[in-house]
């Protein structure tokens, strides 16, 4: 089944209709939003929780529990920080939200801001974000000249909302990289612990969530936690923005239920893979840093954290990229390894050095200048890399490699006896 029209949350993700507030009003934002405030803090964090609300933006940890750990009598000021940075390739979702329905993103931070007791929050958008920037900000002034927001606004909760632009840097999407880059600083991961919740923005109580995390609030709160507990799957609940891009007939952003087929996926919204089904080579399910999943996992395969996780991969941000049958699977790997091996901002030397030698060894498999014995060396590398990083940059440049070799070493393989077979020839 999908998703039915009466459950969507996002619904000018497209932009067909007024992204204003007069328009988001009419589609039922800051609809009852004092009255959630009326009835406390602690009550905002309990709906959350009865939702199974899990972040959006990859790590799928549950957003109430998260909210629960900031103090609550603290002297320090409290700070909810948004992170729209999305630089993950192939994730697209923020930025339609941030362009279309930035009202729910304020409407959101305002309740977030409140059960946290937080009075000031940061939007930290992408550096190639201009227009979202844009559009985000016109939105927050209205929120702002309609007293929905600021100090003494009509909700009886004083907060302000600030946009901080960064300047493009993939490493910055870290939750205390992000923190170094608004306090002004190189935007290089903090060591854990102390955690955000203790020790995070300006030295205070922090709690960082994803653009779409926060968008979804209002709505949980409006037509309450059951509501969207009863959607998707158990521990996988709610709807969820997936970005599906690569050789399907027709790339979208499009919100349906957490654990939908990938097939059902893919032909509804897409128009299926370009060639059909069974042209289908692989898929990346998260976004460039999960391991890829060959086309045969794929027939009964349901789109949620906990069967991905079975296969050895992950939801991340529902960015799925589709391969068919006229790629090349190694250099696609490859591409996305040189990717990280450039934002690696050098801090930890098992990333600093591991990547770029990653990068350099897959280089020469994609054109079969290798041995055979250096596919497992370098699957040896990779493990050495991931779990031994201050962040996740580190797993997220290993497991892409770990996928290529799991499922398609036969493909390095045969690239090497080509190659050694064309050099014999020659030779002889």
């Amino acid at each position: 089944m999908l998703l039915e029209d009466t459950d969507r949350i996002f619904r000018n993700l497209y932009g067909f209709h007024d992204s204003g507030l007069k328009g988001a009003m009419a589609r039922g934002a800051w609809d009852g939003t004092k009255f959630f405030i009326q009835k406390g803090h602690d009550w905002i964090i309990s709906e959350v929780k009865t939702s199974g609300l899990r972040g959006r933006g990859g790590a799928g940890f549950p957003t109430g529990l998260k909210w629960s750990f900031m103090p609550k009598a603290d002297a320090r000021p409290s700070y909810l920080v948004i992170n729209a940075d999305e630089s993950e390739p192939g994730s697209c979702k923020d930025r339609e939200i941030m362009r279309n329905d930035p009202h729910l993103l304020i409407e959101g931070a305002l309740l977030a801001g409140f059960a946290m007791r937080a009075h000031t929050s940061y939007i930290y958008i992408r550096g190639e974000f201009f227009r979202e920037r844009e559009r985000l900000q016109r939105a927050i002034d209205e929120a702002y000249e309609a007293r929905l927001i600021g100090k003494n606004n009509v909700h009886g909760w004083d907060f302000d909302l600030y946009i901080h632009h960064g300047a493009g840097a993939y490493i910055c999407g870290e939750e205390t990289a992000l923190l170094e880059s608004i306090e002004g600083r190189k935007g290089q991961p903090r060591l854990k612990p102390p955690f955000p919740a203790n020790v995070g923005l300006y030295g205070a109580p922090t709690t960082v969530n994803n653009v779409e995390s926060i968008a979804v609030v209002g709505d949980i709160l409006r037509r309450g936690g059951h509501w969207f507990a009863a959607l998707g799957l158990p521990n996988n609940t709610g709807t969820k923005l997936f970005q599906i891009s690569g050789h399907v007939n027709r790339p979208c952003v499009v919100e349906e239920e957490m654990g939908i087929p990938l097939r059902q996926l893919i032909d509804e919204h897409c128009g299926g893979v370009r060639g059909g089904w069974n042209n289908l080579l692989a898929v990346i399910p998260g976004g460039s840093s999960m391991p890829l999943i060959p086309a045969e996992l794929c027939q009964d395969l349901t789109m949620d954290f906990d069967s991905l996780t079975k296969l050895k991969s992950g939801l991340g941000t529902a960015a799925i990229i589709v391969l068919d049958k006229s790629a090349d699977v190694v250099k696609a790997i490859t591409r996305i390894a040189y990717f990280y091996k450039h934002e690696s901002c050098g801090q930890c030397t098992p990333c600093r050095e591991g990547t770029g030698w990653m990068w350099r060894v897959l280089e020469r498999m994609s054109r079969g200048e290798a041995q055979k014995s250096e596919i497992d060396k370098l699957f040896d590398v990779s493990k050495q890399i991931e779990g031994h990083t201050i962040c996740a940059l580190g797993d997220a440049a290993a497991w892409p490699v770990q996928g290529l070799i799991r499922h398609f070493r036969h493909e390095i393989e045969a690239r090497i006896d080509a190659y050694q077979a064309a050099h014999r020839q020659a030779a002889e």
